[in-house]
């Protein structure tokens, strides 16, 4: 899986690949608080608003519109979210319809270079004292 992460962005974009082929098997919208980094790693808050793209990017369709609803009701996701969701779903299905941003061609075709080592955590990455 590819993910790309939007700076500022109330979503993310994820593309679940073959691993043979690295072709894609679907793509996977994900709504969610713009991350924040510092030192512990990054925070953000699933928005529980999936949009589910076809692997070649020509149909979609939302997952967890209920989830989300029920949400709203609880009071969980209020007004102020709501409202940057509204504005990040046109956002999101934009880049979709004008395939850019991580829709554009050739972004799922990306693979790390198989000499990079594999990245490690903190020792104290799990220890509540440093905040992480």
């Amino acid at each position: 899986m590819l993910s790309h992460f939007l700076a500022g962005e109330w979503f993310s974009v994820h593309c679940f690949q073959d691993a043979a082929t690295h072709e894609p098997l679907r793509w996977y919208v994900n709504f969610e608080k713009p991350y924040q980094r510092h030192a512990g790693g990054i925070d953000t808050l699933d928005l529980c608003l999936d949009l589910v793209v076809t692997p070649d990017q020509s149909g979609h369709h939302w997952k967890d519109r209920d989830e989300y609803r029920q949400l709203r009701r609880l009071g969980l996701i209020d007004d102020y979210l709501h409202h940057q969701v509204e504005q990040a779903q046109g956002r999101a299905i934009a880049m979709l319809d004008n395939r850019t941003g991580p829709f554009a061609a050739g972004w799922p075709t990306w693979t790390p270079d198989p000499s990079w080592p594999l990245p490690t955590l903190p020792d104290d990455a799990d220890d509540p004292a440093t905040g992480r």
